[in-house]
């Protein structure tokens, strides 16, 4: 039996007083902030977040802080219906989808554009007379290496994002997945340093029966680059079943990885071996670590990890 239709509320002063009215009654919120275009992935979180609080949210929030001029928003997948229908198919549903049309003023009509960081990719749009918004969120270390060397700007927007979805719905708890393992890190250590009352769980990636790591971009692979695309997750699995044996070298478990990912025609981005906390790259596996992946198949970049804990 389906669960009831979600309220769905797009003004964030109507969000903010209905989360304090759900507050005021002694009960928990959970957050489950997503991009929408929902898939497995995203349910998991709705089924794990009934776990943890009396009353579950979800944002939907395409946020275009994330993306680059040269980036995807444009084609980013969308399906607002039909989101609203997988949720009431996940027992407990969810009691609330916030699905705010802007939460970020970028001043776009002002012709006085400039960029913001040489070669970066960021446009500053704020108008002169201060319309516009011009505070940014951002975790200075943890969003420099992996993701963040080809995507300068994206943690920032997911950040300062974050940060507005947890200061207008003022969750008890919110989840994230580990595929986007950066992400959730970074999100981790804003939570702590700007002393949010918030839980921050990861939860595990949920692949396809194939094994692929389920995204909203996978919509874009054709078929040939979706069997291709396979190659991440059996190298990572290859690596990690290598580490566990005795091989705790990174350059070569490395090689194994980027070797399979370009026989089967993917470009890769990023194969780094990481710090699972810090995400700082080691030579040599001593302790947990996370292997983390980016390539290109096609027109699509996909992301995959692994963690690895000897």
């Amino acid at each position: 039996m389906a669960a009831k239709a979600p309220l769905v509320i797009s003004d964030k002063d109507e969000m903010r007083k209905w989360s304090r009215s759900v507050r005021s009654q002694g009960k928990t919120i959970a957050l489950v902030p997503t991009m929408g275009y929902l898939h497995q992935g995203h349910l998991s979180l709705v089924s794990e977040a009934h776990e943890h609080a009396d009353v579950v949210a979800l944002s939907i929030y395409v946020n275009p802080g994330q993306f680059s001029p040269t980036e995807d928003l444009s084609t980013y997948p969308s399906d607002f219906d039909g989101d609203i229908r997988k949720l009431m198919d996940v027992p407990g549903g969810v009691d609330v989808v916030f699905h705010p049309h802007n939460l970020y003023d970028y001043g776009v009509s002002s012709k006085n554009c400039e960029t913001e960081e040489e070669g970066n990719g960021a446009v500053s749009c704020i108008e002169q007379r201060g319309l516009g918004h011009e505070t940014w969120v951002r975790v200075e270390k943890l969003e420099k290496g992996l993701c963040g060397k080809s995507r300068p700007i994206f943690f920032r927007g997911v950040a300062t994002i974050v940060t507005k979805l947890f200061n207008i719905m003022e969750p008890d708890v919110a989840f994230f997945g580990k595929k986007d393992y950066q992400q959730w890190r970074i999100i981790q250590r804003m939570v702590r340093d700007l002393d949010f009352s918030i839980k921050v769980i990861g939860s595990d990636i949920i692949r396809d029966k194939d094994g692929l790591a389920m995204s909203s971009r996978n919509v874009h692979l054709s078929p040939e680059e979706r069997e291709k695309a396979l190659s991440i997750n059996r190298s990572l699995s290859s690596a990690k079943s290598a580490a566990e044996n005795g091989e705790v070298h990174c350059e070569k478990l490395k090689s194994l990885v980027t070797q399979a990912i370009r026989e089967a025609d993917g470009r890769v981005d990023y194969a780094e071996i990481v710090d699972q906390e810090s995400l700082e790259a080691v030579e040599c596996i001593k302790g947990p670590v996370v292997f983390c992946v980016a390539a290109w198949f096609g027109k699509v970049r996909l992301i995959d990890n692994i963690e690895i804990n000897l």
